[in-house]
């Protein structure tokens, strides 16, 4: 005997796909929303686009756990006490509640998606970045650490210092 279910899909609230999001600098990152989470019932991906050497700072998601696809270049990841190197295609997992970070390694910029399931760490983003005028290049200022720290403890999320060498 064969059971079979047909469980039906939910109706889609918003299109399926959307125009590329405008570019943002966060950090020194140029950052774009791919999910914002309320779209997608609770992913939120953001892609990054970082310059050699640049890292995340060292942190804590209370709320979310974090992946890592690396798209272009080659990035170490942090998470607890591991180390993995990713090239392009590379995949890897930060649990909540567990330091982590990355950096970027190779001579080339890195794309970087960074997908979260549960949180709002897109929110994080939005509140932590200026909207990237049509010139295109994100502007070289410094972020403003203090402010940077207190939103993320509003996000769930604890920054914990620079990431360890």
């Amino acid at each position: 005997m064969t059971l079979q279910q047909t469980i039906p899909a939910p109706a889609l609230a918003v299109p399926v796909q959307k125009a590329a999001a405008q570019p943002r600098r966060f950090l020194s990152f140029t950052a774009r929303i791919l999910g914002n989470g309320t779209d997608t019932g609770g992913l939120h991906a953001v892609e990054l686009q970082l310059p050699p050497g640049e890292s995340s700072p060292w942190h804590v998601h209370h709320d979310e756990d974090e992946w890592f696809h690396l798209i272009e270049g080659e990035v170490e990841v942090l998470v607890g006490d591991s180390r993995t190197v990713l090239g392009a295609g590379g995949f890897a997992f930060g649990p909540r509640d567990v330091p982590h970070g990355f950096r970027v390694i190779s001579a080339t910029p890195a794309r970087l998606v960074l997908l979260t399931v549960g949180g709002r760490f897109s929110d994080f983003v939005v509140e932590n970045s200026e909207p990237i005028e049509d010139s295109g290049a994100a502007d070289a200022a410094a972020p403003d650490i203090a402010r940077l720290v207190a939103s993320a403890a509003r996000y769930g999320q604890e920054i914990l210092g620079p990431l360890p060498a």
